[in-house]
């Protein structure tokens, strides 16, 4: 696995990033397995043809995680029926899960990549210094090529959610 350093901070403090690679703008986005339930699974590649965001979160249990899920809750219902949002972290799936019913989320598919990190691995996201996945976002567009990419650079932060709707605008 290959580590890309000092690419993030937590806290001010650099974190390695850790996988196969680093997706990039223009890459088709990699397949890959996370989990709703803990026998429930779900691929990327059930999206073909649509629009996906992928909202990357370190733990949902944290102030600015919690912020995250609402904000791309509360913008999912202006993306219309052929855009899908997925929130995914390394928290166990009943945590997700009571949090989302908590929480009313319902216009966001709440994932845990807990099992075997693939999407970790996959997008070069796992903090290793941390062992949990890099705040980031990630637009795919209906040809299944990323459109947007931002791995926010302070884990403290909210990813840049106006970015990530033009995107979603744009691969319309």
């Amino acid at each position: 696995m290959a580590e890309f350093k000092y690419q993030v901070t937590y806290r001010g403090q650099p974190v390695t990033l850790e996988g196969d690679g680093q997706v990039q703008v223009g890459d088709v986005a990699p397949d890959f397995t996370v989990f709703k339930g803990f026998f429930e699974s779900h691929q990327l590649s059930e999206l073909k043809g649509q629009v996906v965001v992928l909202s990357v979160a370190p733990s949902v249990d944290t102030k600015v995680c919690a912020i995250q899920l609402r904000m791309f809750n509360k913008q999912a219902t202006d993306m219309g029926p052929d855009v899908k949002v997925w929130y995914l972290s390394l928290d166990l799936p009943f945590a997700l899960n009571r949090f989302s019913a908590a929480e009313g989320i319902n216009n966001v598919a709440v994932l845990s990549d807990y099992k075997n990190r693939e999407f970790a691995r996959k997008y070069g996201l796992f903090m290793k210094e941390l062992g949990l996945l890099a705040r980031s976002t990630f637009v795919v567009g209906r040809d299944g090529r990323v459109v947007f990419r931002e791995i926010v650079p302070e884990m403290m932060h909210e990813p840049d959610y106006d970015a990530a709707l033009e995107a979603v605008r744009k691969a319309l």
